[in-house]
């Protein structure tokens, strides 16, 4: 089981929420506050939060620019992850991964069967990595919100769980990328 290490440091990040909806604003947002009061509660800094409407383009922007930002650590989206004909979240952010964190999706798909039961195979929560940017995308209300980040995102986010977490391993995401050119290789 996990465990906190409390002779550990707690390093706060920077955690962009983009909620996804084609009728929520910020004062009607709950899901997206929902997020955003658990990530400073928990004593990481809001970096960001927008909404945008269920576009391709438009989400994938917002995510792109957020991907490119340095003070951005981690991208948390609620919304767009059903079957509906408007539900295109994985479509717009999947082909911005760089690696696909398959356990994610798993593991909150059994936090939400223990509370839904087989609705829970409705959702398509999906992660990943792009950038040195850790993405995370919910489903849309609050209660995904609530499970996704209260079992799973504010323990691998935080540096002091053990037996691991995503914290340790953030100034290696992105080495492939600092890699030098194999002797003898030329241009």
């Amino acid at each position: 089981m996990a465990s906190t290490d409390e002779t550990k440091p707690f390093i706060p990040l920077n955690i962009a929420v983009l909620t996804i909806s084609d009728s929520r604003t910020l004062a009607d947002d709950k899901s997206g506050t929902t997020l955003a009061d658990r990530i400073t509660a928990a004593g990481h800094k809001l970096a960001a939060r927008e909404i945008v409407t269920d576009d391709v383009e438009a989400i994938r922007t917002v995510v792109a620019r957020w991907i490119a930002d340095a003070g951005v650590d981690a991208i948390i989206t609620t919304g767009g992850t059903g079957f509906t004909g408007r539900d295109v979240t994985p479509e717009a952010i999947e082909p911005l991964f760089e690696k696909r964190m398959d356990g994610f999706s798993i593991a909150f798909h059994m936090l939400s069967h223990a509370k839904i039961g087989v609705s829970t195979i409705q959702s398509r929560a999906t992660a990943g990595v792009a950038g040195a940017t850790y993405i995370f995308c919910l489903p849309g209300s609050p209660g995904a919100c609530r499970d996704g980040w209260d079992g799973i995102l504010a323990a691998q986010l935080d540096y002091r769980t053990r037996p691991c977490n995503f914290v340790e391993i953030m100034p290696r995401l992105d080495e492939h990328l600092r890699r030098p050119k194999a002797q003898g290789a030329t241009v």
